[in-house]
């Protein structure tokens, strides 16, 4: 599979589960580009198979970046979780539009998932990577214990609160 994007650590948040993720809908991204292949009825049926589950995954990402956000009191949460809101609006209204007939040009919803995530990551991603580390406590033996890692470590429970 050609990588049209690359992860490269100058994304990382700082926080595992999330690089995970980041990478996983890189990963996504990666394939859509790969069946970009100008047909549209080959690119509709490999679309038609995937959004679904791929937009459960962001959903997945999103609520779990958005918990631990509200559970560390994030400052920028109303902020991020709109940005969150507007992007599954978008791709559900590009899904519903693309049910009634409207033609699908898979390389540019691509193009558009690539500089929404990379954007999304780069910016809105970072900071609350800074508002965490600044908010890391200093454990006795002077390592840095990641509250996050706490919250994340138990990801399965966190997503059915």
């Amino acid at each position: 599979m050609k990588e049209y994007i690359k992860w490269s650590d100058s994304y990382s948040v700082g926080v595992k589960l999330f690089d995970d993720q980041h990478k996983e809908l890189i990963d996504i991204t990666n394939n859509l580009f790969n069946h970009v292949t100008g047909n549209e009825e080959e690119e509709r049926a490999y679309f038609d198979g995937v959004i679904h589950q791929a937009l459960d995954y962001v959903k997945d990402h999103f609520v779990t970046e958005e918990k631990c956000m509200l559970a560390t009191k994030y400052p920028g949460f109303s902020e991020h979780k709109q940005t969150h809101d507007e992007f599954t609006f978008n791709v559900i209204k590009n899904v519903n539009e693309l049910k009634t007939g409207k033609a699908l040009v898979l390389e540019k919803f691509a193009n558009f998932l690539k500089e929404w995530v990379l954007t999304h990551i780069a910016v809105m991603d970072k900071q609350y990577s800074i508002y965490f580390k600044k908010i890391a406590v200093i454990k006795r033996d002077g390592k840095l214990s990641d509250v996050i890692a706490n919250i994340v470590d138990n990801h399965e429970s966190l997503l059915s609160k």
